[in-house]
């Protein structure tokens, strides 16, 4: 390194550490103030930084702002001693001038004939070369950066004009919609207006009712009062008349009986002797007896009186009860009077209504016939329209004789020869529906066995058909024996008509009931005699003459008709039959066809998009198959479909609602298929790729599409515990392929299993072979996903069937599951049943659970529950048993109670026909946890070592149960009381769950 020169006598008298000192004193702000790639290249010249170090300070990953690379710079240039700190200066005066002024306190005075010495010349020229080159860079970028800021600005106008458009729109609705608030406010006060005078208007009406109420009230009171007074009346003119009477007679009798004055002195005379006389003891004993029994019977007539007036209130109380029923029994029979009124008005509206019923079901009967006559008068259009086909059917046949006998005479000119078999095909036009090939497609080779095979079908058809259909009037279309006898009267009629060329006769077997007057419309093709099949050819009539010679006769050929609603079957040469269509759909909407190909057999059928397939009959490489589409996913119906290679049938019908509903789903995305149903997971499946769902053993799935990514996966959604909806999807392995996972899984094991085991001498033996056969030519041993159901009218080959196969399985990685929600409080179940004994005790002293008890019943009690199928679980009894019954856990649910059974799980299938989903809970058992419920064990005379046993059991059997259960593991509880809280909470967090049952 070169010395140094004196430059700058303030600096270079300077020791290195004055230097960094000065340095390190304004380090912050040279750290935030310097960009780093500026200085490197001057430095680099300088010969202080080497490029390793540049390449470190710039693009090493540790630093991650522009300070820390500064700090390093800094760090790297102190352990160059002086150098370094004359060089970091000057690099300062060239590129920080302020920086390099608050360091050093001097005037940055650049002289480029005096530097360092610390570079040359030519290189120091380079340097700067480099520096300005940064410079205009960094000059372009910014120039490039004014340009997007001013873009930006531009795009920021446009959008605060766009904003602010939409801000004068937003006032207008805003100004709108205060008129509408205004105008809404307006009409609501109204309506409170309205409803007050409504309320005043009805409290009028009330206070008006109340008040003829208390008039009327007022009235029978006073018109009882009134009744009161006249009774008084009455009896104050009746008192009148009596005393006025005794007056007169005692009057009279005081006139009539008036004594004399010496009469008088008599009374007088006796009255003083008697006076005089003194009675004797005896004699006033006498009188004194006859006084008291006078008072007695004074005393008796007062009570009597007292008596009889009492029963008089009570009469009069009586008869006003008597009055008030009066007026009730009038009250009601005068409403009941009103009503009956009311029910004769309606009476007479009703008898009315029928009577225009009657009426309009007269017309109808009328429109009936004339609709029917209308039907038969087309249908005698159609013979006269058939008659004149038939003619212009002779001059077609005149005119392709003749086109013949020209090309024969062009043939004998001189000219290249054709062998004399061959002939010039004629271009044809698209086909349509003939229903002569759908109904006989046989083979050339078995003429005689089909035209005897023909001609008994139609002889067993036409004897079932209406006989009377012959040029008819009806609506019902000809018959096929109608059919033959029009032919034959018009070969009568006319036989100038076949002798130029025969023809052939259709019968149609489909026709419409319902036929319209458009449907009359016939279309004819002229097809060559080679064309047809051998059976078709020898095809003749004898009753009618007709016969089949010619090359060439004209077929009828009649369009398929489709009626909605209706399913139609269709029979053709399906060769590749998806090559033909393309279908959509699944189990939820059905399968429908979405493109044909133009030309092929299926649109010679008239098959369009929007027809739904119900079923197929298809002729497979071996036997008849027979399969029905309606409820079947999409996989499973285009892989029976690609099996299709020949003469098939197609049941199918127009859905075009369904198929445009389906469609609108597909494009806007709502469902990537029609396939929608539920399975439980049984094997754990780990995500291998982007986009596969991870899947755990027993997980729940809504599968959406059978067909993803062209069939090799399914997409489903993962269904949480308390809903039926999705919530993480994915795609997860189709059918087949995780079958293929279960296996080499069982595989796996096998493996692990054998190499566990101490290996022999000879090498590792294998545990598991498994199998693989073709279910056509393999036993019952092997089933598919369908159930493994077959065909009962195949009969399978006693040589590939294994005798020893009473019963076959198949690996089901998936389960297909459905949905239920109890409303009423569920059965509980323990497994093991030990445990469950112990918990049932603890819990039954509990509110809301109790223990369903086994009822005893008797022979004939028991064969009537038999019947009912009311018997969950049974154990003999002498002279009975013992039944746990529906009817019992139904009590017991009814009373919003959880019923705690002691039964077995292969009884909860049974429950699940009953329409009962239990709770299953099951508590892991191990030798830590036996010990816990030793006591308990003893109580019930079982041991440790049997309840394990019991256990490992019980856990065995879990897995055959068609649903899910919920398992307490041995870590979440410590003792008897824990675990009862835990079984509680898991009762509680069970109820609120979805159910899902195979």
């Amino acid at each position: 390194m070169a010395e140094l020169c004196r430059t700058d006598s303030s600096l270079t008298a300077l020791d290195e550490e004055m230097l960094w000192e000065m340095m390190e004193d304004h380090r912050c702000r040279i750290v935030r103030s310097i960009c780093p790639s500026r200085l490197t290249p001057y430095l680099r010249q300088a010969k202080v930084l080497d490029q390793l170090d540049e390449e470190e300070v710039l693009h090493s990953p540790r630093f991650t702002n522009t300070a820390m690379r500064v700090g390093h710079l800094l760090d790297l240039l102190k352990t160059r001693g002086k150098n370094g700190a004359i060089a970091f200066l000057e690099s300062l005066k060239f590129h920080n001038p302020d920086v390099y002024t608050l360091v050093t306190g001097l005037q940055p005075s650049v002289d480029f004939t005096n530097f360092s010495g610390l570079m040359e010349t030519s290189k120091l020229t380079e340097c700067l070369a480099g520096a300005i080159g940064s410079l205009q860079e960094e000059l372009s970028q910014e120039k490039g950066q004014k340009e997007a800021l001013l873009r930006q600005c531009q795009q920021l106008q446009e959008y605060l004009g766009q904003a602010e458009a939409r801000a004068e729109a937003l006032r207008q609705l805003e100004a709108d919609h205060g008129r509408m608030k205004r105008e809404v406010s307006a009409h609501f006060h109204e309506v409170l207006k309205l409803k007050d005078e409504m309320l005043s208007l009805s409290l009028h009406y009330s206070n008006a009712l109340q008040e003829k109420d208390l008039a009327a009230t007022r009235c029978r009171g006073l018109q009882e009062e009134l009744y009161l007074m006249k009774q008084e009346l009455q009896r104050e003119k009746m008192s009148s008349s009596c005393e006025r009477e005794f007056r007169e007679r005692s009057l009279k009798m005081t006139n009539d009986l008036e004594p004399g004055d010496e009469e008088l002195s008599r009374l007088k005379e006796e009255n003083e002797r008697l006076r005089s006389l003194t009675f004797s003891l005896a004699e006033k004993d006498i009188l004194e007896q006859n006084l008291d029994e006078a008072l007695e019977s004074r005393q008796e007539l007062v009570n009597r009186i007292h008596s009889l007036r009492e029963q008089a209130m009570a009469a009069e109380r009586q008869r006003k009860q008597y009055w008030e029923e009066k007026e009730q029994t009038l009250l009601q029979f005068q409403k009941t009077k009103v009503d009956c009124e009311i029910y004769k008005e309606k009476m007479n509206v009703l008898q009315s209504q029928v009577v225009e019923l009657q009426k309009e079901r007269d017309q109808a009967y009328s429109a009936r016939d004339g609709s029917q006559l209308e039907m038969s008068q087309n249908l005698a259009e159609k013979d006269a329209l058939r008659r004149k086909v038939f003619e212009l059917t002779d001059q077609v046949c005149e005119l392709r004789q003749q086109v013949q006998r020209l090309q024969a005479q062009a043939e004998s000119l001189p000219g290249p020869k054709q062998e004399p078999g061959a002939r010039e095909p004629c271009p044809k036009r698209k086909q349509q529906l003939v229903r002569m090939f759908a109904l006989c497609p046989w083979d050339d080779s078995d003429g005689s066995s089909s035209e005897s095979q023909l001609w008994s079908d139609l002889s067993a058809r036409s004897s079932r058909e209406l006989v009377d259909s012959f040029h008819s009037s009806s609506p019902v279309p000809p018959s096929q024996q109608s059919l033959y006898k029009r032919a034959a009267e018009d070969f009568w009629e006319d036989p100038s008509s076949f002798s130029g060329c025969p023809e052939t006769l259709e019968v149609d077997q489909g026709g419409s009931l319902g036929a319209k007057k458009g449907d009359a419309d016939l279309d004819y093709e002229i097809v060559d005699r080679e064309d047809l099949p051998e059976s078709e050819n020898s095809l003749q009539l004898s009753s009618g003459g007709l016969h089949l010679s010619a090359s060439s006769v004209p077929v009828r050929r009649r369009p398929a008709r489709k009626i909605l609603g209706q399913v139609t079957v269709l029979a053709f040469q399906g060769d590749a039959l998806l090559e033909q269509i393309s279908v959509i759909g699944g189990n939820l909407t059905g399968i429908y066809i979405h493109r044909v190909t133009p030309g092929s057999a299926a649109d010679e059928m008239a098959l369009c998009p929007g027809t739904q397939i119900m079923m197929v009959d298809y002729e497979a490489t071996e036997p008849l198959s027979k399969a029905v589409l309606e409820g079947m996913t999409l996989d499973r119906a285009v892989r029976l479909l690609q099996r299709v290679n020949g003469f098939c049938c197609l049941s199918v019908k127009v859905n075009m609602e369904g198929y445009k509903k389906l469609v609108q789903d597909l494009k806007a995305k709502v469902a990537t298929s029609g396939d929608s149903f539920y399975i439980r997971v049984n094997l754990a499946l780990e995500r291998r790729a982007e986009g596969e769902l991870q899947v755990h053993c027993n997980d729940i799935l809504h599968v959406t599409d059978t067909l993803f990514q062209g069939g090799s996966c399914w997409h489903a959604h993962r269904v949480g515990p308390y809903s039926t909806k999705g919530t993480e999807q994915g795609t997860i392995p189709n059918y087949a392929q995780a079958q293929q996972l279960l296996i080499a899984l069982i595989q796996d094991m096998a493996h692990r299993s054998t190499m566990a085991r101490k290996q022999p001498s000879g090498g590792a033996q294998k545990l598991v072979r498994i199998v693989s056969m073709d279910r056509t030519k393999a036993s019952p041993l092997w089933s598919s996903f369908d159930g493994g159901q077959s065909d009962p009218s195949q009969v399978e080959d006693p040589s590939t069937v294994c005798f020893w196969a009473e019963s076959y399985f198949t690996l089901v990685p998936y389960t297909l599951v459905h949905s239920h929600r109890p409303s009423r409080p569920r059965p509980v179940l323990f497994v093991p049943r030990v445990v469950g004994k112990i918990l049932m005790e603890k819990l039954c002293l509990l509110q809301g659970y109790k223990k369903c008890p086994a009822a005893y019943l008797s022979q004939e009690e028991y064969d009537a529950s038999s019947q009912r199928g009311d018997i969950i679980q049974e154990r003999e009894a002498s002279g009975g048993r013992y039944c746990v019954t529906c009817s019992t856990v139904e009590s017991l649910m009814g009373k919003n109670t959880h019923a705690l059974l002691d039964i077995q799980l292969d009884s909860v299938r049974v429950l699940h026909k009953m329409e009962i989903f239990p709770i299953i809970i099951h508590i892991s058992i191990n030798e830590k946890v036996a010990k816990k419920f030793k006591k308990a064990l003893q109580r019930l005379g079982t041991t440790e070592d049997q309840l394990l046993e019991a256990a490992r059991q019980e856990e065995g059997e879990l897995d055959k149960v068609p649903c899910l259960y919920s398992s307490l593991a041995p870590d979440s509880w410590s003792d008897l009381h824990a675990l009862l809280g835990c079984v509680r909470l898991a009762i509680a967090d069970e109820q609120k769950k979805v159910v899902w049952t195979e």
